[in-house]
């Protein structure tokens, strides 16, 4: 071996590092869509679902609320609200949602405060549906404690 550092071995580290991390990449991403499927529940997505995802993108909840550990830390993790705030039951879940909602802003001193989207009653129950499906894929246990 040569004390000095050639240019045909730092090619050979390049392609060799970069082939071997091609391939990890390639592993997980094969991994990660045949484990997909039986994590995120697709069959369960809805045209509700789609709604309440297209109002969350809209008003930019994510601005301010996390979902499954993605997004800003200024709210509350929303990935089970579904459980802590409807106990797992839709109905008492869209209608805590319903009276949420348009009660924002609370206006309680030093307290953040969430704006009223003005959101018309089919779209909280999109919303609900949204986070409810969200509640049910397989997170891994996220978040870590039960208020997110």
């Amino acid at each position: 071996m040569s004390d000095s550092f050639t240019k045909g071995m730092a090619r050979n580290i390049y392609y060799g590092g970069s082939i071997f991390f091609i391939l990890i990449f390639l592993g997980l991403t094969l991994h990660t869509t045949k484990e997909m499927p039986k994590r995120d529940h697709r069959e369960n997505i809805t045209e509700a679902v789609e709604r309440g995802k297209e109002l969350w993108e809209k008003n930019n909840c994510i601005g301010c609320h996390t979902l499954i550990g993605e997004g800003a830390y200024f709210a509350p993790e929303l990935s089970n609200v579904y459980q802590r705030r409807g106990g797992g039951n839709l109905d008492s879940f869209k209608a805590f949602m319903n009276g949420w909602m348009k009660a924002q802003p609370l206006n309680i001193p030093g307290r953040r405060q969430m704006p009223n989207f003005h959101l018309t009653d089919q779209e909280i129950d999109d919303l609900a549906e949204f986070l409810k499906w969200t509640a049910e894929t397989d997170t891994n246990n996220w978040p870590p404690n039960d208020e997110g």
